[in-house]
């Protein structure tokens, strides 16, 4: 019992300290200009995790991962599109920092730590990993499409004002 205990805190503390990285890269990621390559690389690289499902511990029936796409797609997407923005500043595209970014960041981060507690009392610890890596991954496409949309207008935008300024 107590090496249960131990291996969820220390899995806990694991996601808290991830999550804070990945605020922390997020928030530093306003600083420079973007491009698409870095707006598509992360789902890109995160789908190599799909892998996992070659073996069958980790397997779940497709309504779990159906379910765990959508919601990751409309309760967790959702926020990150709305306060996700771009701009232009002197001919460079940037990510607009939103106030309220970090917030909905943390607060997505501590739902999954408590949630994960409530899922895994029902299903296996590897069946438990796939549910969240969907509704991970749930989150990102979306967001990362809808930035990729906002990227491709700015960059009309861009090419039209550079396109007037030489004629």
């Amino acid at each position: 019992m107590q090496a249960t205990v131990l291996s969820h805190l220390l899995t806990t503390l694991v996601s808290l300290f991830a999550g804070l990285f990945v605020i922390r890269i997020r928030m530093r990621a306003g600083d420079r200009p973007t491009n698409l390559k870095k707006i598509i690389i992360p789902p890109l690289g995160m789908a190599t995790g799909f892998a996992m499902f070659f073996v069958p511990a980790v397997r779940i029936p497709w309504e779990w991962g159906l379910a765990a796409f959508a919601a990751g797609a409309v309760l967790f997407a959702f926020p990150l599109i709305q306060t996700s923005k771009l701009h232009i500043v002197d001919g460079d595209i940037y990510i607009k920092r939103s106030k309220v970014f970090a917030f909905i960041i943390v607060a997505l981060l501590l739902l999954r730590v408590g949630l994960h507690d409530v899922v895994e009392q029902y299903i296996s610890l590897e069946q438990t990993a796939a549910v969240f890596f969907i509704l991970a991954f749930g989150m990102l496409l979306p967001w990362r499409l809808a930035m990729t949309a906002q990227y491709l207008a700015a960059r009309r935008t861009l090419n039209k004002s550079s396109a007037n300024r030489k004629s």
